[in-house]
């Protein structure tokens, strides 16, 4: 139940991690709550505000079943941990330890001092895979990465000045979808220039992820350019990694990276510091592939249109290393869902 609760912030509470919490006393549920939004109320704390007044008093001879190990530090909320040792809650079930090194367990640590029963480790799996974009980041200094890509039943992305429409108005959404769950979304700049993509939520409710592409040449250039660009406008902020640092205009900025040296760890690291705990990487076949084969990604959705032909163009890039997790059909359009292997 709590593991269920805890989906529900997927999409509001990035960087941070989704998180649920349900507290038992004698067999029977007298709170629940989930992390709802980044910034606010922890979802230890909105389970325990969740139980009615007449079922306060059995807070002391209650579990707490909560995701994600309780925080122990001040940050934008106070520590759970202090609220549970406060409330004098009897018991704590926790799936995931918290890997932030501020939190990392210290929570536990605080609740067993203060002599509360705490079992670790309940549906530890289930855990890691709700929460793999905020485990990736601190584990791998990196944000969880998604490929994205739609082909030709021939294998082509597209033609070189000619756009090819190949998803239809269901896998569009779908891709939308996504946009609208994660933080960042980088296209190469050939994409950025062939195709002036918006890389908005536009066709679902959501906000629209944080947009990126690089850029190697002179940012006077760049700024002109930018005029006739969609990623320019006002629909959400926009970094582009280039050769100098600048402010491009009220929504656009420039990151520098030394191109005389591999520029996807400079792009990760970068990310990394500014907590982006997911990325998706939409194209080109370049951008794509450079990905695949720096062994930068963790999901993979690939779009194959089964009607249509195109005979040449840009072929779509070769996925490696991949397990197929399954497979969903929208219309005379399939999409595979591939997982990285180990």
């Amino acid at each position: 139940m709590a593991m269920e609760l805890s989906k529900k912030g997927l999409g509001h509470v990035a960087p941070n991690p989704m998180v649920g919490a349900v507290i038992v006393a004698g067999g029977r549920v007298i709170g629940e709550g989930y992390h709802m939004k980044y910034g606010s109320w922890h979802a230890e704390v909105n389970a325990v505000n969740s139980v009615s007044p007449d079922d306060v008093r059995l807070l002391p001879e209650s579990t707490m079943y909560v995701t994600l190990e309780p925080c122990s530090h001040y940050g934008k909320t106070p520590p759970c941990a202090k609220l549970i040792i406060d409330k004098k809650i009897k018991r704590v079930v926790v799936a995931n330890m918290d890997p932030f090194p501020q939190v990392s367990g210290r929570g536990i640590g605080m609740l067993r001092d203060a002599g509360i029963d705490v079992t670790t480790g309940v549906l530890e799996n289930v855990g890691r895979e709700i929460n793999k974009r905020f485990i990736t980041l601190h584990e791998k200094h990196r944000p969880y990465i998604f490929l994205k890509w739609a082909q030709t039943a021939d294998g082509f992305i597209g033609k070189r000045g000619t756009r090819v429409m190949i998803s239809n108005d269901d896998t569009e959404k779908l891709s939308h979808t996504l946009r609208a769950t994660e933080m960042a979304i980088l296209v190469g700049w050939e994409t950025v220039l062939n195709d002036n993509p918006q890389l908005s939520t536009r066709h679902v409710e959501g906000d629209s992820p944080l947009r990126l592409t690089v850029y190697k040449g002179d940012v006077d250039e760049l700024k002109r350019k930018l005029l006739s660009l969609n990623i320019s406008d006002n629909s959400a902020p926009t970094i582009i990694f280039a050769e100098t640092e600048t402010r491009l205009n009220d929504f656009a900025r420039t990151i520098r990276i030394d191109f005389s040296k591999e520029i996807l760890p400079q792009i990760m690291r970068e990310l990394w510091s500014m907590n982006v705990s997911s990325l998706i990487v939409e194209g080109g076949a370049k951008t794509l592939q450079m990905f695949i084969d720096s062994g930068l990604w963790d999901e993979a959705r690939v779009e194959t249109a089964s009607e249509l032909r195109i005979g040449d163009g840009v072929s779509a890039p070769v996925l490696s290393g991949a397990q197929l997790d399954r497979t969903e059909t929208f219309g005379t359009n399939k999409v595979d869902f591939y997982k990285k292997g180990c």
